[in-house]
């Protein structure tokens, strides 16, 4: 019988039968597991606590002969403060649904992971925000898995005045006021937002929340980030919607 000792955090739950689970964890060690979490829907059993959404545990697996059982998990963050939040935990769960899409099994990716984790910590342990925290996710995830727009000045002409910049959806990156009105896909942003996804792109990791916006600026953000998201993605993200339908 084959074991596994690894951390990771709880992406994913499905029920299948009155007391168990079978649990996707994002791990340090595999990238995307599954796991059987035998009894942990049992308010007493020793897997409930260690494997609910969100929960960040040191796991011992050890591989059957379809997926991994969990024998035991020691929490290790569990980032209680977002369920008593719906805002930050709307958007944890929207951060959450594109992690799912982008991780895959037996494929490490560490420093996605440590950018879920810090940015899940500074939803449930800061005052930042949530807003502006998941655009930086998203945009830096984006640039991680290769989509990083163009933002040291204009895609086309080299330009690094940010006068008159704007966005260029088709070009992913920006151009200049002289080149945007060949590219009927760019959109206009101010000079803070182009400092913005600047910053956002090239920032060390650690500094990564390390700076505010005005709200023109988070409203820019999300303008880009959403149709970004869908174009390179392809898929649509529909959590954060019950928050603008209640404008939260």
């Amino acid at each position: 019988m084959s074991y596994l000792r690894t951390k990771g955090i709880v992406i994913k739950e499905t029920n299948t039968g009155e007391a168990d689970r079978i649990v996707t964890i994002f791990s340090n060690s595999k990238g995307k597991i599954s796991a059987a979490a035998k009894g942990s829907k049992r308010p007493k059993s020793r897997l409930a606590a260690g494997t609910q959404l969100l929960c960040y545990s040191d796991f011992i697996l050890f591989k059957g002969s379809d997926i991994y059982s969990i024998n035991t998990c020691d929490i290790i963050e569990p980032f209680y403060e977002l369920r008593n939040d719906i805002v930050r935990l709307t958007h944890a769960a929207h951060i959450t649904d594109i992690i799912n899409d982008v991780i895959q099994e037996n494929q490490p990716s560490p420093r996605v992971l440590q950018l879920y984790l810090n940015t899940l910590y500074i939803l449930s342990k800061t005052q930042k925000s949530p807003e502006l925290v998941t655009r930086i996710f998203e945009l830096r995830l984006l640039s991680m898995l290769g989509y990083a727009p163009y933002v040291n000045g204009c895609i086309q002409c080299g330009s690094e005045n940010l006068d008159g910049i704007s966005f260029s959806f088709q070009k992913c990156g920006f151009v200049c006021g002289r080149c945007k009105p060949s590219d009927e896909s760019a959109m206009e942003i101010s000079t803070g937002t182009a400092k913005a996804l600047y910053y956002i792109v090239h920032a060390n990791i650690g500094d990564l929340f390390k700076f505010g916006t005005s709200p023109e600026v988070l409203r820019e953000l999300g303008i880009i980030n959403r149709r970004y998201l869908r174009e390179r993605l392809e898929h649509d993200y529909t959590k954060l919607d019950f928050l603008r339908s209640i404008n939260l």
